[in-house]
Protein backbone atom coordinates (compact mmCIF):
# COMPACT_ATOMS: atom_id res chain seq x y z
CA UNK A 1 0.00 0.00 0.00
CA UNK A 2 1.41 3.37 -1.05
CA UNK A 3 1.54 6.60 0.91
CA UNK A 4 -1.52 8.76 1.51
CA UNK A 5 -2.41 10.82 -1.61
CA UNK A 6 -1.44 14.08 0.11
CA UNK A 7 1.96 12.67 1.06
CA UNK A 8 2.45 11.26 -2.42
CA UNK A 9 1.62 14.66 -3.95
CA UNK A 10 4.13 16.60 -1.88
CA UNK A 11 6.85 14.01 -2.41
CA UNK A 12 6.31 14.06 -6.16
CA UNK A 13 6.51 17.86 -6.20
CA UNK A 14 9.79 17.80 -4.28
CA UNK A 15 11.20 14.97 -6.40
CA UNK A 16 10.61 16.98 -9.56
CA UNK A 17 12.32 20.03 -8.14
CA UNK A 18 15.31 17.99 -6.95
CA UNK A 19 15.67 16.53 -10.46
CA UNK A 20 15.69 20.09 -11.85
CA UNK A 21 18.29 21.17 -9.29
CA UNK A 22 20.54 18.24 -10.19
CA UNK A 23 20.26 19.10 -13.90
CA UNK A 24 21.16 22.74 -13.23
CA UNK A 25 23.85 22.03 -10.66
CA UNK A 26 27.54 22.36 -11.46
CA UNK A 27 29.69 20.95 -8.70
CA UNK A 28 31.95 23.69 -7.34
CA UNK A 29 35.50 22.96 -6.11
CA UNK A 30 35.47 21.58 -2.58
CA UNK A 31 31.84 20.43 -2.59
CA UNK A 32 31.16 17.31 -0.55
CA UNK A 33 31.38 14.08 -2.57
CA UNK A 34 28.06 13.17 -0.92
CA UNK A 35 26.27 15.43 -3.39
CA UNK A 36 24.78 18.92 -3.48
CA UNK A 37 23.13 20.39 -0.41
CA UNK A 38 19.49 21.45 -0.65
CA UNK A 39 18.02 23.21 2.36
CA UNK A 40 14.45 23.91 3.38
CA UNK A 41 13.36 27.18 4.97
CA UNK A 42 11.07 25.97 7.73
CA UNK A 43 8.92 28.06 10.06
CA UNK A 44 7.38 25.01 11.71
CA UNK A 45 4.04 25.63 10.00
CA UNK A 46 2.18 22.98 8.04
CA UNK A 47 3.43 24.07 4.61
CA UNK A 48 7.11 24.10 5.48
CA UNK A 49 6.95 21.00 7.70
CA UNK A 50 5.32 19.05 4.86
CA UNK A 51 8.08 20.33 2.59
CA UNK A 52 10.78 19.36 5.08
CA UNK A 53 9.43 15.83 5.47
CA UNK A 54 9.26 15.36 1.70
CA UNK A 55 12.80 16.67 1.22
CA UNK A 56 14.14 14.38 3.96
CA UNK A 57 12.45 11.42 2.27
CA UNK A 58 13.38 12.15 -1.35
CA UNK A 59 16.87 13.65 -1.07
CA UNK A 60 18.82 10.50 -0.07
CA UNK A 61 17.31 8.55 -2.99
CA UNK A 62 18.73 11.10 -5.43
CA UNK A 63 22.14 11.58 -3.86
CA UNK A 64 21.24 14.97 -2.41
CA UNK A 65 22.03 16.17 1.11
CA UNK A 66 19.06 17.68 2.97
CA UNK A 67 19.49 20.56 5.40
CA UNK A 68 17.20 23.00 7.15
CA UNK A 69 17.02 26.61 8.29
CA UNK A 70 14.52 28.35 10.54
CA UNK A 71 14.46 32.12 10.95
CA UNK A 72 13.68 33.73 14.30
CA UNK A 73 12.26 37.17 13.54
CA UNK A 74 12.09 38.04 17.26
CA UNK A 75 8.61 39.51 16.84
CA UNK A 76 6.86 37.35 19.42
CA UNK A 77 7.55 36.34 22.97
CA UNK A 78 9.20 32.92 23.03
CA UNK A 79 10.15 33.00 19.35
CA UNK A 80 13.62 31.71 20.23
CA UNK A 81 12.10 28.64 21.90
CA UNK A 82 9.90 28.04 18.87
CA UNK A 83 12.99 28.22 16.63
CA UNK A 84 14.83 25.71 18.85
CA UNK A 85 11.84 23.37 18.62
CA UNK A 86 11.84 23.57 14.81
CA UNK A 87 15.55 22.82 14.74
CA UNK A 88 14.89 19.72 16.87
CA UNK A 89 12.16 18.53 14.51
CA UNK A 90 14.37 18.97 11.45
CA UNK A 91 17.18 17.04 13.12
CA UNK A 92 14.69 14.25 13.90
CA UNK A 93 13.92 14.08 10.19
CA UNK A 94 17.61 13.33 9.60
CA UNK A 95 18.63 16.70 8.20
CA UNK A 96 22.11 18.16 8.45
CA UNK A 97 23.16 20.89 8.66
CA UNK A 98 20.31 22.53 10.54
CA UNK A 99 20.41 25.95 12.11
CA UNK A 100 18.31 28.73 13.59
CA UNK A 101 18.98 32.28 12.41
CA UNK A 102 17.99 35.26 14.56
CA UNK A 103 17.32 38.46 12.60
CA UNK A 104 16.50 42.05 13.41
CA UNK A 105 13.42 43.30 11.57
CA UNK A 106 13.52 46.93 10.48
CA UNK A 107 10.63 49.20 9.55
CA UNK A 108 11.14 50.01 5.88
CA UNK A 109 8.10 49.22 3.75
CA UNK A 110 5.89 48.12 6.67
CA UNK A 111 6.15 45.13 9.04
CA UNK A 112 5.47 42.41 6.47
CA UNK A 113 7.96 43.72 3.91
CA UNK A 114 10.59 44.38 6.58
CA UNK A 115 10.27 40.84 7.96
CA UNK A 116 10.51 39.40 4.45
CA UNK A 117 13.64 41.43 3.67
CA UNK A 118 15.32 40.34 6.91
CA UNK A 119 14.37 36.70 6.28
CA UNK A 120 15.72 36.55 2.74
CA UNK A 121 18.93 38.31 3.73
CA UNK A 122 19.49 35.65 6.39
CA UNK A 123 18.65 32.81 3.99
CA UNK A 124 21.01 34.21 1.34
CA UNK A 125 23.82 34.39 3.89
CA UNK A 126 23.14 30.83 5.08
CA UNK A 127 23.13 29.49 1.52
CA UNK A 128 26.51 31.11 0.88
CA UNK A 129 27.93 29.90 4.18
CA UNK A 130 26.88 26.27 3.66
CA UNK A 131 27.39 26.20 -0.10
CA UNK A 132 23.75 25.20 -0.65
CA UNK A 133 22.71 24.51 -4.23
CA UNK A 134 19.16 25.64 -3.45
CA UNK A 135 16.72 26.58 -0.70
CA UNK A 136 13.17 25.22 -0.88
CA UNK A 137 10.27 27.44 0.17
CA UNK A 138 6.83 26.17 1.16
CA UNK A 139 4.62 28.69 -0.65
CA UNK A 140 1.41 27.06 -1.87
CA UNK A 141 -1.19 27.83 -4.52
CA UNK A 142 -3.17 29.68 -1.83
CA UNK A 143 -0.16 31.92 -1.11
CA UNK A 144 0.13 32.57 -4.83
CA UNK A 145 -3.52 33.61 -5.06
CA UNK A 146 -3.05 36.02 -2.16
CA UNK A 147 0.05 37.49 -3.79
CA UNK A 148 -1.82 38.10 -7.04
CA UNK A 149 -4.64 39.89 -5.21
CA UNK A 150 -2.16 42.04 -3.30
CA UNK A 151 -0.49 42.99 -6.58
CA UNK A 152 -3.87 43.81 -8.08
CA UNK A 153 -4.70 46.05 -5.11
CA UNK A 154 -1.42 47.96 -5.55
CA UNK A 155 -2.15 48.54 -9.23
CA UNK A 156 1.49 47.77 -10.01
CA UNK A 157 1.02 46.18 -13.41
CA UNK A 158 1.36 42.75 -14.94
CA UNK A 159 4.62 41.89 -13.17
CA UNK A 160 2.88 42.16 -9.78
CA UNK A 161 0.05 39.96 -11.06
CA UNK A 162 2.60 37.29 -11.99
CA UNK A 163 3.02 36.45 -8.31
CA UNK A 164 5.88 34.31 -7.09
CA UNK A 165 8.17 32.47 -9.48
CA UNK A 166 8.84 28.76 -9.11
CA UNK A 167 12.55 29.61 -9.43
CA UNK A 168 13.99 32.91 -8.19
CA UNK A 169 16.97 34.49 -6.45
CA UNK A 170 20.62 34.62 -7.43
CA UNK A 171 21.43 31.70 -9.70
CA UNK A 172 17.96 30.21 -9.17
CA UNK A 173 18.65 29.71 -5.47
CA UNK A 174 15.02 29.66 -4.33
CA UNK A 175 12.65 26.92 -5.45
CA UNK A 176 8.93 26.69 -4.68
CA UNK A 177 7.73 23.10 -5.25
CA UNK A 178 4.20 23.65 -3.87
CA UNK A 179 2.89 26.49 -6.05
CA UNK A 180 0.53 24.01 -7.74
CA UNK A 181 -0.62 22.41 -4.46
CA UNK A 182 -3.18 23.85 -2.07
CA UNK A 183 -2.61 24.60 1.59
CA UNK A 184 -4.94 21.81 2.71
CA UNK A 185 -2.83 19.18 0.93
CA UNK A 186 0.22 20.22 2.94
CA UNK A 187 -1.75 20.25 6.20
CA UNK A 188 -3.23 16.82 5.44
CA UNK A 189 0.23 15.44 4.71
CA UNK A 190 1.43 16.61 8.12
CA UNK A 191 -1.60 15.13 9.86
CA UNK A 192 -1.30 11.64 8.35
CA UNK A 193 2.45 11.59 9.12
CA UNK A 194 1.82 12.81 12.70
CA UNK A 195 4.07 15.81 12.12
CA UNK A 196 3.65 18.46 14.76
CA UNK A 197 2.99 21.91 13.27
CA UNK A 198 3.00 25.45 14.65
CA UNK A 199 0.36 27.94 13.59
CA UNK A 200 1.87 31.43 13.57
CA UNK A 201 -0.58 33.79 15.34
CA UNK A 202 0.49 36.54 12.93
CA UNK A 203 -1.27 34.58 10.19
CA UNK A 204 -4.59 35.28 11.94
CA UNK A 205 -3.79 38.82 13.08
CA UNK A 206 -6.02 41.36 11.25
CA UNK A 207 -3.28 43.97 11.69
CA UNK A 208 -1.51 42.33 8.74
CA UNK A 209 -2.81 42.88 5.22
CA UNK A 210 -2.17 39.32 4.05
CA UNK A 211 -3.96 37.94 7.11
CA UNK A 212 -7.05 40.05 6.37
CA UNK A 213 -6.97 38.91 2.77
CA UNK A 214 -6.65 35.26 3.80
CA UNK A 215 -9.43 35.24 6.38
CA UNK A 216 -11.80 37.87 4.99
CA UNK A 217 -11.03 38.80 1.38
CA UNK A 218 -10.60 35.39 -0.27
CA UNK A 219 -13.54 33.77 1.57
CA UNK A 220 -15.73 36.66 0.44
CA UNK A 221 -14.59 36.20 -3.16
CA UNK A 222 -15.21 32.46 -2.99
CA UNK A 223 -18.68 33.06 -1.58
CA UNK A 224 -19.48 35.46 -4.43
CA UNK A 225 -17.72 33.69 -7.30
CA UNK A 226 -17.35 30.06 -6.29
CA UNK A 227 -14.62 27.76 -5.01
CA UNK A 228 -12.45 28.02 -8.12
CA UNK A 229 -11.14 31.49 -7.29
CA UNK A 230 -7.79 30.36 -5.84
CA UNK A 231 -7.01 28.15 -8.83
CA UNK A 232 -8.03 30.88 -11.26
CA UNK A 233 -5.79 33.41 -9.55
CA UNK A 234 -2.87 30.98 -9.63
CA UNK A 235 -3.42 30.45 -13.38
CA UNK A 236 -3.56 34.21 -13.82
CA UNK A 237 -0.15 34.41 -12.14
CA UNK A 238 1.39 31.98 -14.63
CA UNK A 239 -0.19 33.64 -17.67
CA UNK A 240 0.87 37.07 -16.42
CA UNK A 241 4.41 35.84 -15.82
CA UNK A 242 4.67 34.51 -19.36
CA UNK A 243 3.45 37.84 -20.77
CA UNK A 244 5.71 39.89 -18.49
CA UNK A 245 8.75 37.80 -19.41
CA UNK A 246 8.04 38.33 -23.12
CA UNK A 247 7.63 42.09 -22.68
CA UNK A 248 10.82 42.28 -20.60
CA UNK A 249 12.73 40.52 -23.37
CA UNK A 250 11.28 42.92 -25.97
CA UNK A 251 12.28 45.91 -23.84
CA UNK A 252 15.86 44.64 -23.46
CA UNK A 253 16.17 44.23 -27.21
CA UNK A 254 14.60 47.63 -27.96
CA UNK A 255 16.63 49.64 -25.45
CA UNK A 256 19.77 49.92 -27.58
CA UNK A 257 17.76 51.32 -30.49
CA UNK A 258 16.40 54.25 -28.46
CA UNK A 259 19.76 55.51 -27.17
CA UNK A 260 21.97 57.99 -28.99
CA UNK A 261 25.73 57.66 -29.45
CA UNK A 262 26.27 59.12 -25.97
CA UNK A 263 23.94 56.55 -24.43
CA UNK A 264 21.12 58.99 -23.68
CA UNK A 265 17.49 57.99 -24.24
CA UNK A 266 15.90 59.71 -27.23
CA UNK A 267 12.35 60.86 -26.51
CA UNK A 268 11.05 60.59 -30.08
CA UNK A 269 12.22 56.99 -30.41
CA UNK A 270 10.78 56.12 -26.99
CA UNK A 271 7.45 57.64 -28.01
CA UNK A 272 7.26 55.27 -31.00
CA UNK A 273 7.41 52.17 -28.79
CA UNK A 274 4.35 50.44 -27.31
CA UNK A 275 3.66 51.85 -23.79
CA UNK A 276 4.34 48.52 -22.05
CA UNK A 277 7.79 48.27 -23.67
CA UNK A 278 8.64 51.95 -23.17
CA UNK A 279 7.77 51.91 -19.47
CA UNK A 280 9.94 48.88 -18.92
CA UNK A 281 12.88 50.72 -20.44
CA UNK A 282 12.18 53.72 -18.21
CA UNK A 283 11.94 51.55 -15.12
CA UNK A 284 15.19 49.79 -15.94
CA UNK A 285 16.92 53.15 -16.50
CA UNK A 286 15.67 54.45 -13.14
CA UNK A 287 16.93 51.37 -11.31
CA UNK A 288 20.31 51.59 -13.05
CA UNK A 289 20.52 55.22 -11.89
CA UNK A 290 20.06 54.11 -8.27
CA UNK A 291 16.30 53.99 -7.61
CA UNK A 292 15.50 51.01 -5.32
CA UNK A 293 13.36 48.54 -7.28
CA UNK A 294 11.13 47.83 -4.28
CA UNK A 295 10.28 51.51 -3.86
CA UNK A 296 9.72 52.27 -7.53
CA UNK A 297 5.99 52.07 -8.20
CA UNK A 298 3.84 52.37 -11.31
CA UNK A 299 2.91 55.97 -10.47
CA UNK A 300 6.60 56.95 -10.55
CA UNK A 301 7.09 55.45 -14.00
CA UNK A 302 3.87 57.05 -15.25
CA UNK A 303 5.18 60.48 -14.23
CA UNK A 304 8.43 59.86 -16.12
CA UNK A 305 6.47 58.51 -19.08
CA UNK A 306 4.57 61.79 -19.32
CA UNK A 307 7.88 63.49 -20.08
CA UNK A 308 7.74 61.45 -23.30
CA UNK A 309 4.04 61.32 -24.13
CA UNK A 310 2.66 64.50 -22.58
CA UNK A 311 5.52 66.99 -22.74
CA UNK A 312 4.36 70.41 -21.56
CA UNK A 313 7.62 71.78 -20.23
CA UNK A 314 7.46 69.86 -16.96
CA UNK A 315 10.29 70.20 -14.49
CA UNK A 316 12.32 67.55 -12.75
CA UNK A 317 10.57 64.33 -11.65
CA UNK A 318 11.80 63.09 -8.26
CA UNK A 319 12.13 59.33 -7.89
CA UNK A 320 13.05 57.12 -4.90
CA UNK A 321 16.73 56.86 -4.06
CA UNK A 322 17.39 60.55 -4.81
CA UNK A 323 17.09 59.84 -8.53
CA UNK A 324 15.69 62.53 -10.84
CA UNK A 325 14.36 62.40 -14.38
CA UNK A 326 14.10 65.35 -16.76
CA UNK A 327 13.76 66.07 -20.44
CA UNK A 328 16.60 68.04 -22.01
CA UNK A 329 16.86 68.83 -25.72
CA UNK A 330 14.81 65.86 -26.85
CA UNK A 331 16.71 63.51 -24.56
CA UNK A 332 15.54 61.90 -21.30
CA UNK A 333 18.13 62.21 -18.54
CA UNK A 334 17.74 59.96 -15.48
CA UNK A 335 20.46 60.40 -12.85
CA UNK A 336 21.32 60.79 -9.19
CA UNK A 337 20.45 64.25 -7.90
Amino acid sequence: MGPHPAVAAIRLAVRRVLHDILIDHTRPPGESPLGPLVMVACSGGADSMALASALAFEAPKLGVRAGGITVDHGLQSGSDLRADDVVGRLVELGMAPVESLAVTVGRDGGPEAAARDARYAALDAAAERHGAAAILLGHTRDDQAETVLLGLARGSGIRSLSGMAEVSGAGGRYRRPFLHLDRQTARKACMVQSLSVWDDPHNADPAYTRSRLRHEGLPALEKALGKGVVGALARTAQLSRDDADALDAWARQAEASVRDTAGLLECAKLYALPPAVRRRILRRAAIEAGAPAGSLFARHIEEVDRLITGWRGQGVINLPGKVVAQRQGGRLVIRQS
